[in-house]
């Protein structure tokens, strides 16, 4: 008798999750406390690390919760995950390019007077 679930990807079990919720409030934490000691010194080396520990939050969202893996379906939600991250990079960093030269090139305020 068939459960409904043959060829399916296994799903997590209850340490998998534990290990997930954990990752994610040290991941969460850690940023918070950055900002508020001002640990590191500089902004930029605040925000980038900001910025790197919320790559490994999506990271471990995307394995643990999301449970997206090489496995799952055959490759395909792997392969669609990477195709709209592609796509996600695309749009974001061609918005910045235009509005950095849109800015770069503007008149500036004061010679409008």
């Amino acid at each position: 008798m068939s459960d409904g679930h043959s060829g399916a990807a296994p799903h997590a079990s209850r340490k998998g999750y534990l290990i997930g919720f954990a990752l994610s409030v040290v991941l969460t934490a850690v940023p918070f406390w950055l900002v508020m000691t001002g640990v590191l010194g500089s902004v930029q080396g605040t925000a980038a690390a900001i910025v790197a520990l919320a790559f490994v939050q999506i990271m471990v969202h995307t394995l643990f919760f999301l449970h997206v893996n090489a496995k799952s379906e055959g490759g395909w939600v792997l392969l669609t995950l990477i195709f709209t991250a592609v796509i996600v990079a695309i749009v974001v960093s061609g918005s910045l390019w235009i509005m950095y030269h849109l800015n770069s090139n503007m008149m500036p305020m004061t010679d409008m007077q």
